[in-house]
């Protein structure tokens, strides 16, 4: 578990304020607090737990505020660890809450599910990926998925600029990690607060999910790191640590996924091969045999959105077999 840091002023009114994730080992989220002549605006939430509620009320007093001044809450995305105290926010404040519409859009699709019918879809993707039979059975015990984020107040597009005190925040659409993840560049201040695209030492997960729709996320991460690293910003993440030399992280990024790009490149052949035999090609930190099926779960959506790309650059053939499984064989 990481340790928690301090509540951290800025600088032009905009202070950082850590909000733990309990029993999680990225630790914390740093919200970040924008003064305004309404009360704070808020960049992300923190994650629904009271112990998260504390300290986000606890940081808010620290810098001469509380939860009931709060202004709005602008969502990088829809994560829980990011969104989960938006709709307490909004019922202690009356603040509204923004997001992108893509993430909205999405947010939408998750709640018009039942319980049962996520879990359904959930262990038919493992089936199309050609998990075992085990893994399945393990999955299907887990613990009912976290309830879907609030819907905002007003919805993002690429470009819009809100007017935080006076300062332009400009909205950049930067999906992958979530369709709708968005960073947000206060352009007179010279701050760029990345959520969860950019961070100083860890990368993102990168997933497809279901396997078999037809977006790119990865494809479309890259197009927005390269996007990302012109801005000449101080770089303010959603974990670890605000940090410097944007456009050097963001060329460490894309080199780790071309290297990943090239390695399950290589593992092709003209034999079909499921995701599930594709993914023990890849490097894992815990190793893929110590790995929690759900964990693997997460393992094998990043494998697929590499193959998606994979597929794109035509380096990568998909078929779908009789059995409903779902492989990939060298082009």
């Amino acid at each position: 578990m990481r340790e928690v840091p301090n509540v951290a002023r800025l600088g032009d009114g905009v202070w950082s304020l850590p909000v733990p994730i309990p029993d999680n080992p990225l630790g914390y989220t740093l919200v970040y607090a924008l003064a305004t002549p309404h009360g704070p605006v808020l960049v992300d939430a923190g994650w629904n737990h009271e112990e998260s509620w504390q300290a986000l009320t606890t940081g808010l007093e620290s810098i001469g505020s509380n939860v009931e001044d709060v202004h709005g809450v602008i969502l990088t995305h829809f994560h829980p660890d990011h969104s989960g105290l938006a709709e307490r926010i909004r019922a202690t404040s009356g603040a509204w809450i923004a997001a992108h519409q893509a993430d909205a859009d999405l947010v939408r699709r998750i709640a018009a599910l039942s319980g049962a019918e996520q879990s359904e879809l959930e262990l038919a993707q493992l089936r199309r990926a050609g998990a075992s039979s085990e893994e399945i059975a393990e999955y299907a015990q887990l613990e009912p998925r976290i309830d879907p984020p609030p819907l905002p107040d007003h919805e993002l597009s690429h470009g819009d600029t809100l007017d935080i005190s006076g300062a332009k925040l400009r909205v950049i659409w930067t999906p992958g990690h979530a369709p709708g993840h968005v960073c947000l560049h206060l352009e007179d201040s010279g701050f760029l607060f990345l959520g969860d695209h950019v961070l100083p030492r860890i990368t993102p997960h990168i997933g497809l999910f279901p396997f078999d729709d037809e977006h790119d996320p990865l494809g479309s991460f890259l197009d927005s790191l390269e996007q990302i690293s012109t801005v000449d910003a101080w770089a303010l993440p959603a974990h670890e640590q605000p940090f410097t030399d944007l456009a050097a992280r963001t060329t460490e990024i894309i080199d780790h996924h071309e290297e990943r790009l090239s390695t399950l490149s290589a593992a092709l052949s003209p034999s079909p091969a499921t995701l599930w035999e594709l993914v023990v090609n890849l490097p894992w930190r815990k190793g893929w045999e110590n790995m929690h099926t759900f964990a693997r779960r997460m393992a094998a959506s990043e494998t697929a959105a590499h193959m998606r790309t994979l597929e794109r650059r035509e380096r990568a053939l998909r078929e779908h077999g009789p059995d409903g499984v779902v492989r990939w064989t060298s082009p």
